[in-house]
């Protein structure tokens, strides 16, 4: 039985769906979830995540977690109250994205935007020589950003969860290639969320770190970013760095690129010294010789991510989530009131339930079946079961996955097999 299985009646459901969309909302992302009940919105920028949410979320955060862990990373919890001393020694502490306050004794404290300020002088107390590399520490962990423009749904919070991911590194050619195991590791992330043919590596501005960091930006016609992509390498450019580049791939410099609307999902930099220095993280090589700890930083905000699928993955009819990031692996949807058939419908989603599939079963009683399959297209579940009265009465389920027109008849007998296999 899997370890994530989870059942639940509809009847029990926290939420309910709503017929329209929020009117402040302009996002599909915002649309979609308020309405189907996975969200809702606090305030500009922030938002509750619900049970159906939730769920979502939490499955995003375990594959996430697994492939920060394939390549070796470490998970931590740091705070996200940072004294202001901390960020004093990179300058860092008057950026307008921190939240800023007093505590009660006067000292300056912010809310953490980013962690560059706490990992690096954490590290220094476990990094001194050339044998305490590799060292790649993760965690997982609300994020505050004063933003001023808190807007589109779940892609640009003030408050949101954050996967960011450091490494330490002895030399370039170290960084570089956990740099290159970190691209893999992240189209792996979004393969699995099901945005693989839509999501592509984007060179943007290094700043003063290095030549290029890179974005991994997801093509969607609602997107808030504009990148001009090659269809030969399919690498990416951004808008901020496309002139400097001469309007050429800069991989293979051709000049005829596509321009798409999409929504950064992720992002990697290489910092090399940039904050190893103003906290004096350095290490001692195999000949005595002291070298600056070389760093790299690699993020992935989750309900950013879980916004993007939405605005990929859906149809006039709702949310149409990928397999993987589904809330529930079945809806079970009961057409029927009669007792003889309720009694039936339960006792196939308690079995589906015991055979390890999580299932949300529509046991409502008073709600038409036409509202309940508005109602199943809205949430989005990958796969849906309806037991009908027409199909109980031929011992029969009618299968549907929710991407696809066709239905599938399914002998009530064969359930059980029929998705075990």
């Amino acid at each position: 039985m899997r370890s994530d299985n989870f059942h639940m009646k509809q009847s029990f459901l926290f939420t309910k769906t709503s017929k329209e969309p929020p009117r402040d909302e302009q996002s599909i992302n915002a649309k979609m979830l308020s309405r189907a009940g996975f969200v809702d919105k606090l305030m500009s920028g922030v938002f509750s995540y619900l049970p159906l949410g939730l769920m979502v979320l939490r499955k995003i955060e375990k594959i996430i977690r697994e492939e920060m862990q394939n390549i070796g990373g470490q998970e931590v919890l740091l705070p996200s109250l940072h004294p202001k001393s901390n960020w004093d020694k990179t300058g860092r502490f008057k950026e307008e994205e921190m939240f800023k306050f007093k505590d009660r004794k006067g000292s300056e404290v912010g809310l953490g935007w980013t962690h560059e300020e706490i990992i690096t002088p954490l590290a220094k107390k476990f990094i001194s020589s050339y044998k305490d590399f590799p060292v790649y520490i993760y965690q997982i962990q609300n994020k505050f950003r004063n933003e001023l423009r808190a807007k589109s749904g779940l892609l640009r919070g003030v408050e949101f969860l954050m996967k960011d991911l450091y490494s330490f590194h002895k030399d370039e050619k170290d960084l570089d290639n956990f740099y290159q195991k970190v691209q893999k590791a992240y189209l792996k992330i979004f393969k699995r969320c099901g945005l693989q043919k839509q999501t592509f590596l984007v060179a943007a501005s290094g700043g003063t770190f290095s030549k290029y960091s890179h974005e991994f930006q997801t093509i969607t016609d609602y997107g808030e970013d504009e990148i001009y992509l090659c269809p030969k390498c399919k690498l990416g450019v951004n808008k901020e760095i496309i002139e400097q580049e001469n309007f050429s791939c800069v991989k293979c410099k051709n000049k005829k690129l596509e321009v798409k609307k999409s929504i950064e999902v992720g992002n990697i930099f290489k910092l090399k010294d940039r904050f190893s220095r103003p906290f004096n993280l350095f290490f001692k090589d195999e000949k005595g010789k002291e070298s600056p700890v070389l760093m790299g930083c690699y993020g992935i905000g989750l309900g950013r991510l879980m916004g993007a699928v939405v605005e990929v993955c859906n149809d006039e009819r709702g949310i149409v989530w990928p397999k993987e990031l589904s809330p529930f692996d079945i809806h079970l949807v009961l057409g029927s009131y009669e007792k003889k058939e309720v009694n039936l419908a339960t006792k196939i989603y308690n079995d589906l339930s015991r055979a390890g599939l999580s299932v949300l079963f529509d046991d409502r009683i008073g709600v038409s079946l036409g509202e309940k399959l508005v109602d199943s297209d809205l949430i989005g579940i990958s796969t849906r079961i309806l037991l009908s009265k027409k199909s109980l009465v031929n011992n029969v389920a009618e299968i549907k996955k929710r991407e696809s027109k066709m239905l599938r008849l399914v002998r009530l007998s064969d359930l059980n097999k029929f998705f075990i296999i």
